[in-house]
């Protein structure tokens, strides 16, 4: 299966997807999945609750922002692959982290959920066929497709690596 049709996904999440290099969703998982991790459990201590500027999320704020979205994500794309037609709503992202509390969460239990859930999000996609890779539907009041929200999750991963490299760490 190809990359992703730029013209089924909204214009915010090209960047994400333009960050993925691999032809191959299974590969693009597999490659993703492994980096994002790796350079999550090698941060120091000393910076998982830190924060670059005032009022910006400290890193273990980011890491649930990325599993909350990812959870959302995964239940649009069940959604859409189930032929469910019904709108989706969007969500707040700084609302769910306001309201996380990713801070008082237990480093190693916060990575643990990570991978969890990462695998589930690897093993609903190998699931899907083609056909259900191509389903569509609406989110967020924008059209999108299954494969392309494959591709948004692995690069929003990678997108906010470069964003803990360049200015956490």
């Amino acid at each position: 299966m190809p990359r992703p049709d730029l013209s089924r996904v909204p214009e915010f999440y090209h960047k994400y997807i333009s960050l993925v290099k691999e032809d191959e969703l299974k590969e693009a998982f597999i490659n993703g999945s492994g980096t994002l991790i790796k350079f999550l459990e090698n941060i120091p201590a000393d910076k998982r609750e830190y924060r670059y500027a005032e009022n910006k999320w400290n890193i273990k704020e980011v890491i649930q922002h990325i599993i909350d979205t990812e959870r959302v994500f995964n239940y649009r794309a069940l959604c859409f692959a189930r032929q469910d037609q019904t709108p989706l709503p969007g969500f707040d992202e700084n609302e769910y982290s306001k309201n996380s509390k990713a801070g008082k969460r237990d480093w190693n239990g916060l990575l643990e959920e990570f991978k969890s859930i990462r695998k589930s999000t690897e093993l609903l996609f190998a699931s899907f066929d083609e056909e259900q890779l191509n389903a569509a539907g609406i989110a967020n009041k924008n059209s999108n497709y299954v494969l392309g929200m494959g591709y948004i999750m692995i690069g929003h991963g990678l997108h906010h690596l470069n964003v803990i490299k360049e200015r956490y760490l």
